[in-house]
């Protein structure tokens, strides 16, 4: 599987930007996926999870509520809805596949990498 995110951009405090992570492979529609974040400094952090089917869906606290992710597994595609923007969320944002059906919150779950998507939010 080879993921390519994009959609990153520079944004101002409480607006919304849209990421994407278009797969190749057949198999993606049986995969979890997540979508993580890497801010300067920081360790790489868990952002969001959803399984192959989109049926479930797992959040880190400090984006519930303003964040949401989705698949429409018939274009491949992973979808990173963000609202409310924060200066907070400025990072490196990445797509992840885990090769199973599962969507840890460990990046080490997962096997598959995009090469990630500059957000940058101002004050």
């Amino acid at each position: 599987v080879q993921l390519q995110a994009s959609g990153g951009g520079l944004v101002q405090a409480g607006g919304s930007l849209r990421l994407s992570c278009a797969a190749s492979g057949r198999t993606f529609s049986r995969y979890g996926m997540g979508w993580f974040r890497q801010a300067p400094g920081k360790e790489r952090e868990f952002v969001a999870g959803i399984s192959w089917s989109g049926a479930s869906t797992l959040y880190v606290d400090s984006v519930k509520g303003r964040f949401t992710i989705s698949r429409d597994n018939a274009k491949n595609t992973v979808y990173l809805q963000m609202n409310s923007l924060k200066p907070e969320d400025t990072a490196v944002y990445y797509c992840a596949a885990t090769g199973s059906s599962g969507f840890p919150k460990d990046q080490y779950g997962y096997n598959y990498w995009g090469q990630g998507t500059q957000v940058t939010v101002s004050s």
